[in-house]
């Protein structure tokens, strides 16, 4: 189902959510950030034992659209973007990334929310917040610090620069690693072990805060 900016498709047990706007490097405006708002404030139907969060075209998501919050849209600081994070994050089944291409400022924070990422070899991750004189929000703070710890925390805010999949992977970041050609056969090999393990109990909090370590997850809904 293409909802405008994103596709949603469900076959057998997973369900795939795809950012559908390459032509402006799955940039994140206000409909989008709706959108996928839309695809994770639902209970998941009985069959499904995991999501994807995939993109279309050769970047995984350039962040938030900066055209747009130029131009006065809609959008309202970050708080559009945490409350998608927020809803990724609570959601009570496991949620991966696959990203194909560079995933930078919130596209790397869309990544970072997800249960476990495969990433190509041919992604950069980036969250320049240093360096353009930006302080990082809390949210971010908190997600690094939970998944890669303070010194993977540091690295990423106070410097800024770009960070290679292979450093991603070394930080504790992202899960696989893989070449362009190979990461789908990677990605499916994630997903199917997955989708055969038995289902978890949906909005089940210590169920799903085993997946991270952090019993925090709970229903929300």
């Amino acid at each position: 189902m293409k909802l405008g900016r994103v596709i949603v498709e469900a076959t057998g047990a997973v369900r795939s959510v795809t950012l559908d706007r390459a032509e402006k490097r799955n940039a994140m405006d206000a409909q989008m950030l709706d959108e996928l708002a839309a695809a994770f404030n639902v209970t998941p139907p009985p069959e499904e034992r995991v999501t994807v969060i995939r993109a279309n075209g050769t970047v995984f998501c350039a962040g938030l659209d900066l055209k747009e919050r130029g131009e006065g849209g809609p959008m309202r600081g970050a708080s559009p973007i945490e409350h998608v994070l927020d809803l990724i994050e609570h959601y009570p089944l496991p949620v991966v990334g696959v990203v194909q291409g560079d995933a930078i400022a919130g596209g790397n924070e869309l990544a970072l929310h997800c249960d476990l990422v495969v990433a190509s070899t041919a992604a950069r991750f980036g969250m320049s917040l240093a360096q353009i004189g930006l302080a990082p929000t809390w949210f971010l703070a908190k997600k690094l610090l939970e998944v890669g710890g303070p010194v993977a925390a540091r690295e990423v805010l106070l410097l800024g620069d770009p960070i290679s999949r292979e450093r991603m992977y070394a930080l504790g970041l992202i899960a696989r690693v893989a070449p362009p050609e190979g990461l789908e056969a990677a990605a499916d090999a994630v997903i199917g072990r997955l989708a055969a393990n038995a289902p978890l109990a949906a909005g089940d909090e210590s169920a799903a805060g085993a997946r991270d370590g952090f019993p925090r997850r709970h229903p929300t809904r």
